[in-house]
């Protein structure tokens, strides 16, 4: 199963929830990317003049999970921008850290030509949970908008 992500209505009534699934830590970072991205704007309407490169480590993959979204959320307001896709490699050591080496494409806010959507003040640790169930990564998160 390709990397997904649902939204949660019944879980934050003024923020935004939702579960993101991967079959990988990878994936699971890029599926949670994915809805960020979609939450803050139609990602079909940015244009790809924008990059950026994130290199993480912690010692959980909550953490780098919560890190990479919280990254996201930081370039949209230090830069202006919105994205239009992401990727994500993400992968354990032997020394116990987790680290994620990602890519953020995207260009700066322009309401005239881009679909904007919300605007996501934070990523929050209210209902945040990572977990492996089964063969499948899974995470609930909640925004701030």
């Amino acid at each position: 199963m390709p990397p997904s992500f649902r939204v949660l209505d019944d879980i934050a009534i003024a923020d935004i929830a939702f579960e993101a699934i991967g079959n990988s830590p990878s994936e699971l970072c890029l599926a949670a990317a994915q809805a960020l991205i979609e939450t803050l704007a139609d990602p079909r309407t940015v244009t790809n003049t924008w990059h950026q490169t994130i290199e993480l480590e912690n010692e959980t993959l909550a953490e780098i999970l919560f890190a990479w979204l919280s990254e996201l959320v930081y370039w949209k307001d230090a830069d202006g921008v919105v994205f239009s896709r992401a990727s994500a490699s993400v992968h354990s050591e032997a020394s116990g850290l987790w680290r994620l080496h990602g890519e953020l494409v995207g260009e700066a806010i322009d309401s005239t030509r881009q679909h904007l959507r919300a605007d996501v003040k934070a990523v929050t640790k209210h209902l945040y949970d990572v977990r492996q169930d089964d063969r499948q990564w899974k995470a609930t998160v909640v925004l701030d908008i």
